[in-house]
């Protein structure tokens, strides 16, 4: 009889665990999922994710996502509501590489270990753009230039001194011997202001992501010298020099992707990996990065967390330089 009881009671325990764990990988929202953006309507990143919102309606992959905007913080402000929701798989924030830099920089008490990264969705690069009549024709005119005199030019950037863009310029400086901790960066806004500012010569040379680079290229006031992809980039900036073409071996980039609360269950990870891929590999996705000249490819969580644990190496070695790194 006491081995009776003992086998019912293991097909039990057994019964429940199966349910528990077909109940684990058959996980799906409960509800309107909220996508945070670390950034105003607008921005690049907003635009992203709007799209993300969009597809992922259109492909009946979920029922309801919105996307709401939490700038400010350095991303605090958004990764405040992760904070408020751990293990909760209905909310998800944009992630970018600022937030290697600002917890590198010591603006951000927290760096992305805290949380779970899900998936890495495309790499934006960045470029160097000055006026059409500056005697700056090149790269190698402005790394000339800055070896002789490091901060002889004002360059302009969004948004912050150390963020991903700044380091975007600084990594060829740095790797053409240039004294890169004397440089003359100032910080705006926006690449919007950036560049007006440059157009008025109030300052000599702006350092910008590809979109903004696009937006330049239409301007017959304005030279896009270089940008930081690995080989020349397609359409409209075909036209561009990498700074491999130039003599200096490096790409300058950040990624972005999506970041979840921490605590959240294998399921909860596997299903929102799952559902952004199948995202990605639409026409209408893909011709959204086209548009944008942001170069597409799909990491998953675990090949997310190696690739930001490189980023995190070479961020920090190029702040540790700037004398900015905390």
């Amino acid at each position: 009889m006491k081995k009776m009881i003992q086998k019912l009671l293991i097909a039990v325990y057994g019964l429940i665990a199966a349910t528990t764990i077909h109940a684990q990988s058959e996980w799906q929202p409960t509800s309107t999922v909220e996508f945070i953006v670390p950034a105003g309507p607008g921005a690049a990143l907003d635009s992203a994710a709007r799209q993300i919102q969009n597809l992922m309606i259109k492909e009946n992959i979920i029922k309801n996502l919105v996307v709401t905007n939490r700038p400010g913080g350095n991303l605090a402000i958004g990764l405040n509501i992760l904070d408020q929701h751990p293990g909760d798989g209905n909310y998800l924030m944009t992630l970018t590489t600022s937030i290697i830099n600002n917890h590198l920089l010591g603006s951000l008490n927290r760096s992305y270990e805290s949380y779970t990264p899900i998936a890495l969705l495309f790499r934006e690069y960045v470029g160097v753009i000055v006026r059409a009549d500056s005697p700056i024709k090149n790269g190698k005119d402005l790394i000339r230039m800055m070896l002789d005199n490091p901060n002889k030019l004002h360059i302009g950037v969004a948004t912050s001194v150390g963020n991903h863009i700044h380091v975007g310029i600084a990594l060829p400086m740095q790797k053409a011997g240039v004294a890169i901790q004397k440089l003359s960066v100032i910080p705006f806004k926006s690449s919007g202001e950036s560049i007006t500012q440059l157009l008025g010569g109030h300052i000599d040379v702006v350092a910008a992501t590809t979109p903004n680079l696009i937006n330049a290229l239409k301007n017959d006031r304005l030279r896009v010298i270089a940008v930081g992809s690995p080989e020349r980039m397609g359409g409209v900036l075909s036209g561009i020099p990498t700074w491999k073409e130039q003599g200096v071996d490096v790409s300058t980039s950040s990624v972005q992707g999506v970041l979840g609360p921490k605590d959240l269950t294998p399921a909860q990870v596997a299903f929102w990996a799952k559902s952004l891929k199948k995202m990605t590999e639409s026409k209408e996705w893909q011709a959204f990065l086209e548009h944008n000249q942001w170069t597409p490819f799909f990491y998953g969580p675990q090949d997310t967390k190696r690739l930001l644990a490189e980023e995190s190496a070479s961020i920090k070695s190029v702040l540790a330089t700037l004398g900015l790194a905390k």
